[in-house]
């Protein structure tokens, strides 16, 4: 465990120096941004200093990079996001992005219900994008009630009065891009001749 621990640090001087001359920095200019002097930054590229978290975190944070990067870390193996569902009023909210500001994007599920659901239309700031999967989708938008089937899709803005739900009862699965300044989605077509 020695070895493996000592090579991946004897590895991180030559990185550090590779990434700050990609990035065409001087060591007086990283230490300026750093806080670390000129003569400790040199020791670290140079192996002649080992590299702990009170060095790396800076460095980290001046390059612009994850601290697994300086430090090569391996890959986890499992790429997989593990967002929470957030449950309100019987509807469920996967959250796709984590990320705050800008077009956010969620899964929605409505479930199957034996009720008619009220349809009340709010409006609020902001541009809305959705696209079902499955089900059928009632979208009351203004004075139009529409039903979206799987595959279909819509945009609108959000300050006109509207409201979703499922179109029979029966459950319905949909993603739903939302801006909250009002950033529409923008699809883009190449023409082949």
């Amino acid at each position: 465990m020695d070895d493996d621990l000592d090579g991946v640090l004897s590895a991180v001087g030559p990185r550090l120096r590779a990434l700050r001359q990609r990035r065409e920095t001087t060591l007086a200019e990283l230490s300026a941004a750093t806080g670390i002097s000129v003569s400790t930054l040199s020791r670290l590229e140079s192996g002649q200093r080992r590299p702990n978290l009170e060095l790396l975190l800076p460095l980290a944070r001046a390059h612009g990079v994850p601290l697994d990067e300086l430090v090569g870390a391996p890959p986890t193996g499992d790429p997989r996001v593990h967002l929470r569902p957030i449950t309100r009023h019987g509807r469920t909210m996967v959250p796709l992005t984590r990320r705050a500001g800008g077009v956010q994007a969620y899964k929605m599920v409505i479930p199957a219900s034996r009720t008619a659901a009220v349809c009340e239309p709010k409006t609020h700031e902001g541009y809305e994008w959705l696209y079902v999967l499955s089900g059928r989708l009632r979208l009351v938008l203004g004075e139009r009630d529409l039903v979206l089937t799987p595959g279909e899709a819509a945009e609108f803005d959000t300050r006109v009065p509207h409201w979703f739900g499922s179109a029979d009862n029966a459950a319905v699965e949909f993603l739903s891009l939302f801006g909250r300044q009002g950033e529409r989605a923008h699809v883009r077509a190449r023409v082949t001749r």
